[in-house]
C-alpha cells in the first residue's frame, strides 16, 4: 500500500525537527512524490549526506511502500 504524504512529512519530522518539510504528489497516484526539505542541520554538509539523512528517516521504505521520490535538500537563507 502506497505511503500518504502527511506520513512522508511527519517521518521526515521526526528524524529531523526542524525541517521545513514540502511534499508534493507528482502523478496523482500516492506513489510518485517529490520532497523539498530545509533544515540547517544540513549545513555544511555535502549533497549526498543530506539526502541520505532524509533517506535514512524514512526507516528503509524506498522501493517498497514508497515507489519513488524526488528529493530536494537545502539549508535555511
Amino acid at each position: 500500500m502506497p505511503m500518504q504524504a502527511d506520513q512522508i512529512e511527519a517521518m521526515i519530522l521526526a528524524a529531523i525537527p526542524d525541517a521545513q518539510v514540502t511534499i508534493t504528489d507528482l502523478a496523482g497516484d500516492g506513489d510518485h512524490y517529490a520532497a523539498h526539505v530545509v533544515s540547517a542541520s544540513f549545513a555544511g554538509k555535502p549533497r549526498i549526506a543530506q539526502h541520505k539523512a532524509v533517506f535514512s528517516a524514512l526507516g528503509g521504505r524506498m522501493g517498497g511502500e514508497l515507489h519513488a521520490l524526488q528529493l530536494t535538500t537545502a539549508t535555511p537563507n
